[in-house]
């Protein structure tokens, strides 16, 4: 009977040559709320300052709304610094938005209509806009 004459890998595999070099550690990404809040705007308080104007509705009063802010959570109030941005960035002001929205549903003229937008919170109007902006 013929043997079979059995193959072993003797033959190392080949040694990497070019070690990769280590890699340079960049500086630490804010990835928390709390550590985004603190990296960007230094602390709550001053975020608060920045977007309590902008949401506030008709005459309500900023001091009452800013303490509320104040116990609100901070990716809460990166979102909503988020949307005083958006709405800052494409429409001006809080008015403008408004106007924005009942042109484009057609609805320019009519007064009852704009008056219960303007009673609307401002990521509520920002909602509103981005959905009829996208069935226009």
């Amino acid at each position: 009977m013929a043997r079979k004459t059995e193959t072993t890998k003797n033959e190392k595999s080949a040694p990497k040559t070019a070690k990769k070099a280590p890699k340079a550690k960049a500086a630490p990404v804010a990835r928390g709320p709390l550590a985004r809040v603190k990296a960007v705007h230094g602390s709550k308080e001053s975020l608060v300052k920045k977007i309590v104007e902008p949401l506030a509705v008709g005459d309500e009063d900023t001091d009452a709304l800013a303490g509320r802010l104040l116990k609100a959570s901070n990716a809460q109030l990166l979102r909503l610094e988020k949307v005083v941005a958006a709405v800052k960035d494409k429409y001006g002001n809080r008015a403008k938005l408004i106007e924005s929205i009942g042109k484009t549903l057609g609805k320019a003229k009519d007064k009852d209509y704009l008056a219960k937008l303007e009673t609307f919170s401002l990521p509520r109007l920002y909602d509103l806009a981005r959905g009829v902006a996208k069935r226009a």
